[in-house]
């Protein structure tokens, strides 16, 4: 049974439970730790997960925990596909409530991904990710979220003259917000494109319609401090190169890094001040079928150089060490599963000129194609 076929299994078993995401997430509460997601904030996050499918467990799912932050709150993501029956809820959810925004634009998305010749499912495949601001929000509402493609099916790599992909894929997402370009920022978007180097991949497009209209790329692979650093002068990164070099020396300093990455908003006016920094110490690739695996130890040479940083609250840091478990087996009504967790990156965000924020991004998927 390859991958699609486990997602779609896994789907139905889902659905034949019933209920909604946030009914799915209230069987984990005492998996994860209060330190990490308080009661109050737990009680948002199941808020917002309760006005999406249940099916949608069967593709990741998972949190952004702020580990610079005292008070333990986190963002929600989940993950879907089109032509799924989570896709059908959102197009029924989009026909007959016009203000719910989030439908209407994962069906205007997915509408571009499902004609019969699509140039954008040619690039992203057919999955979307959404990013649900909810510690993060002022009022820790469950605001329209943040939609991100992955050019998985066709990558987008630096010095292959891709700008066309570029563009097709940040229309996309531009389009089904109602949103149109400025030519400045289309400029933009060309030039940070054209200042990839060779060998680095634009993992990531993402747009946030409740925060700005910036487009969010994430540019992967970067095989040195100096060729990161180049990219950014190269981008017109506003901030100051000597700043970045310093956070990314002292990690050096504590553990290997394979490879860097970069996450940048593109504005009207360039490049915007903030950077996010991701570095890798297992290298990943997103056709690989064991992606999603990390193996119990890969993370704690990483997590020991967070550490030393001050700016990590030490408690939440301990805890996110036990996030990585083995599969876990569960039985419902429809059968047995399987949960997988672990932790899919931490970003270490600059902004003034200092590190001010790590954020990591953990995931947990349940598969429902459980040999007997």
């Amino acid at each position: 049974m390859d991958i699609d076929e486990a997602v779609a299994l896994t789907q139905d078993r889902l659905a034949e439970e019933g209920g909604t995401m946030g009914d799915l997430l209230a069987h984990f509460r005492s998996r994860i730790s209060p330190i990490l997601i308080g009661d109050p904030e737990w009680e948002r996050v199941l808020e917002c997960a309760g006005r999406l499918p249940i099916t949608m467990g069967a593709l990741p799912f998972g949190f952004e925990l702020p580990l610079h932050a005292r008070d333990p709150r986190a963002d929600f993501g989940a993950s879907l596909a089109s032509g799924t029956p989570t896709a059908a809820f959102f197009r029924e959810r989009a026909r007959t409530d016009r203000t719910d925004e989030t439908a209407e634009a994962v069906t205007q998305l997915f509408g571009q991904m499902d004609t019969e010749i699509s140039p954008l499912r040619d690039i992203v495949g057919r999955k979307l990710m959404l990013e649900y601001d909810i510690g993060s929000a002022p009022e820790g509402g469950c605001s329209v979220p943040g939609l991100f493609l992955r050019p998985g099916e066709r990558p987008i790599l630096g010095a292959r003259g891709q700008v066309a992909d570029v563009g097709l894929v940040v229309d996309a997402l531009v389009s089904c917000l109602g949103w149109e370009m400025s030519s400045a920022q289309r400029e933009s978007l060309e030039r940070v494109y054209l200042a990839q180097p060779g060998d680095t991949r634009m993992d990531s497009f993402g747009v946030f319609p409740s925060r700005s209209r910036a487009i969010r790329l994430a540019v992967m692979g970067f095989k040195s401090q100096q060729e990161i650093c180049s990219y950014l002068e190269d981008t017109g990164w506003p901030g100051q190169i000597p700043a970045v070099e310093s956070v990314i020396a002292r990690f050096r300093e504590r553990v290997n890094i394979v490879r860097t990455g970069a996450n940048i908003d593109v504005q009207d006016e360039g490049v915007g001040p903030t950077l996010g920094l991701t570095l890798i110490v297992k290298q990943r690739y997103t056709k690989d079928s064991r992606y999603w695996l990390d193996g119990l130890t890969d993370w704690d040479p990483f997590l020991d150089a967070l550490s030393h940083e001050d700016l990590v609250v030490p408690e939440k840091l301990a805890e996110l060490a036990g996030w990585v478990s083995k599969p876990t087996t569960l039985f419902a009504k429809s059968g047995r599963y399987v949960l997988l967790r672990g932790i899919h990156h931490i970003k270490l965000v600059i902004s003034g000129n200092r590190l001010r924020k790590v954020n990591a991004y953990v995931f947990m998927v349940l598969s429902g194609a459980v040999s007997p």
